[in-house]
């Protein structure tokens, strides 16, 4: 696991952790009666669960991005040495060619 991934996981844990810290401690001191506490919980949740949810939509996103951009870069390599061995081949061939015919 790369260390930006290893970030993103830690951001994603502490994104969640003060989700949870935050409902326990706004119930836990909630001046206002229960049902009220409720629904501003509710509310509140509901706005957590969608910045999560974009939250997730970004890191796939950002993953597919960087998958993609690997996958041309090592395509670029793999044609580069190939084209690299391809010169190299035919340059023994041409020495062997010269070996074997008895010229220098």
């Amino acid at each position: 696991m790369s260390a930006e991934n290893k970030g993103n996981n830690g951001l994603l844990w502490g994104f969640l952790a003060g989700i949870a810290a935050g409902a326990l401690l706004g119930i836990l001191y909630a001046p206002d009666k229960g049902s009220n506490t409720r629904a501003t919980l509710k509310f509140k949740l509901a706005k957590y669960k969608e910045k999560l949810i974009e939250f997730i939509s970004e890191l796939e996103r950002e993953k597919s991005e960087i998958h993609t951009e690997a996958k041309a870069e090592s395509r670029k390599v793999v044609d580069e040495a190939k084209q690299s061995a391809e010169k190299l081949l035919e340059e023994i061939e041409a020495l062997i060619h010269k070996v074997t015919s008895g010229k220098s």
